[in-house]
């Protein structure tokens, strides 16, 4: 089973930023997706930011051009890069890992944006 690990999160002052990990750890057959998503008090949980195809990448316009993700493939790590943060980034950030046909996910970690 796939162990999946995020970190990084924290109190920001909007504007701010900070740069959250994942660890997946446990991979017998390999890993084929990583993603972060998020889950705000009252909300279904979204997809901020995945991989697609051959290395491009996909975001939702709410953080398009402020949040980027990258991964060290050698590592099974992914990393999202917030920048500009809003007050409205704050939620609880996930990270899902695939390893078909199962996709795992990590307890979460929380980021708060502040006035």
């Amino acid at each position: 089973q796939v162990q999946v690990v995020e970190s990084g999160g924290g109190l920001v002052q909007a504007g701010g930023s900070l740069r959250l990990s994942c660890a997946a750890s446990g991979s017998r057959f390999g890993i084929n997706f990583m993603a972060w998503y998020r889950q705000a008090p009252g909300k279904q949980r979204e997809l901020v930011a995945r991989f697609i195809g051959d290395g491009g990448t996909n975001y939702p316009d709410s953080v398009k051009g402020r949040f980027t993700i990258s991964g060290d493939d050698a590592k099974n790590t992914v990393y999202l890069q917030m920048n500009s943060l809003k007050l409205e980034d704050t939620a609880v950030y996930y990270c899902a890992v695939s390893e078909p046909p199962y996709t795992y996910w990590g307890r979460g970690t929380q980021v708060t944006v502040s006035s």
